[in-house]
């Protein structure tokens, strides 16, 4: 299945800032730049929620963008940009107001108060269960949580005083989170936790995350995956140095976005359209049936995450779209324009996560693997091979490492230069 790049015509209908921020990329790194812009957005916007299933949901996404080392997927750091004023002043006044609590309680005699904790926006992968707890529950708006090296985030989750997969997972549909701690006398009750994540790696650094096909885990990500390796591009253009600036400046309008959304007694509530409800439904019914009757059933979960991805999207879009006039709004209906931007980057999405799902090894061979074995002659070449990855969209440099790996684990044996024989 070919992982396409985002068709270009989604990136003139986008909102102006990110039209801004995309313009000065091109092909795999412009839909970085969209997709991890579009992740850390999804815990800048307080205040805004929608309807889905009958729960509220706010716009929080996960992303995990896949790829090979020195493959240009670095671009998406600039994003960490668009929320770090927003991080900066959460975290300073609230470290300044728990140190003059502490300087204070040094001048009591009797029982000192018990200090408020120190907030963050962003919070770092490399933390224990307690302190995922602790973050959470003293944010009211939720969290963001960014990895470029993902294996970070990974390493966590073998670790039993670091597994908080499960966290990951409810507050992915802000179901609540509670632990007790009988040693700490703590008990934590979170109704309704938020958290985003962007996170990317290469394929075996997020092997802890997508080891299997029914991880809860995996199925709640938007998945870029793609092989490409870039060429050595000029370091010194010009336009490298405005990126930068670029983000610094729309930082600053997303920064006053958040202040006054915070500020708002009553959140605004996100809709579609009745037409577009019906469009919504017709659009995901058809690639259900689909999976149902020709690929695996297991998928499903992953598609209608999909449908919840699609809805945070165009939240997302419709805020940046009426920002102006966001103070006076207590109801957004979803623009058909933005409705169809956030369509068509679910389809996108979908298609790469399909595409990591069947690459998916369960203990034996992955359904990709098996697939291109099925459609090989009993005796076949590496070109042979190639011919056949080109049909289910995959890289010659991905068939060769296929290609070593089954000769490794005796799916296949190499009878001579190029020439191999698969297992009977």
């Amino acid at each position: 299945m070919e992982r396409r790049l985002i068709e270009k015509h989604i990136y003139n209908r986008l909102p102006e800032e990110l039209i801004t921020l995309t313009e000065q990329f091109e092909s795999r790194e412009k839909d970085i730049v969209l997709l991890s812009s579009l992740g850390v957005l999804s815990s800048c916007l307080p205040s805004v929620n929608g309807i889905y299933d009958g729960d509220f949901v706010y716009p929080h996404l996960y992303l995990m963008v896949i790829a090979p080392a020195a493959s240009g997927k670095g671009v998406m750091n600039y994003s960490r940009l668009l929320i770090e004023p927003i991080h900066d002043k959460i975290f300073n006044e609230s470290k300044s107001q728990f140190l003059i609590c502490e300087e204070s309680n040094k001048n009591k005699k009797s029982e000192s108060d018990k200090c408020p904790d120190i907030k963050v926006k962003i919070l770092p992968a490399n933390i224990s269960s307690a302190e995922m707890h602790s973050f959470l529950d003293s944010s009211k708006h939720g969290l963001l949580i960014m990895e470029s090296e993902a294996d970070t985030l990974s390493n966590m989750l073998k670790n039993d005083w670091s597994n908080f997969s499960d966290v990951l997972r409810k507050a992915f549909h802000h179901e609540p989170v509670s632990v007790s701690r009988k040693t700490d006398k703590v008990f934590v009750d979170i109704k309704e936790p938020k958290l985003s994540m962007v996170i990317s790696g290469t394929p075996d650094q997020l092997k802890p995350l997508i080891k299997s096909r029914e991880n809860g885990l995996f199925s709640r990500f938007m998945i870029y995956n793609f092989d490409e390796i870039t060429d050595f591009k000029d370091v010194f253009a010009a336009k490298t140095k405005n990126n930068k600036v670029v983000f610094d400046e729309v930082g600053k309008d997303i920064f006053n976005l958040y202040g006054e959304l915070v500020k708002l007694e009553n959140p605004i509530e996100f809709s579609f359209t009745d037409q577009q409800k019906e469009k919504f439904l017709s659009i995901i019914r058809p690639i259900r049936t689909d999976i149902v009757n020709n690929h695996s059933q297991s998928f499903i979960s992953n598609l209608h995450r999909h449908g919840l991805i699609l809805f945070r999207i165009a939240m997302i879009l419709t805020v940046l779209r009426n920002k102006s006039n966001i103070k006076k709004e207590s109801k957004l209906f979803c623009s058909n324009n933005d409705f169809l931007v956030a369509s068509q980057l679910m389809k996108t999405l979908l298609r790469h996560c399909q595409f990591t799902f069947n690459s998916i090894e369960t203990g034996d061979l992955s359904l990709q693997d098996e697939n291109i074995l099925d459609d090989l002659k009993s005796i076949f070449t590496r070109q042979e091979a190639i011919d056949v990855g080109v049909k289910f969209g995959i890289p010659t440099r991905t068939i060769d490492d296929k290609l070593v790996q089954w000769k490794k684990r005796k799916y296949i044996f190499k009878q001579s230069r190029g020439k191999y024989k698969k297992r009977m």
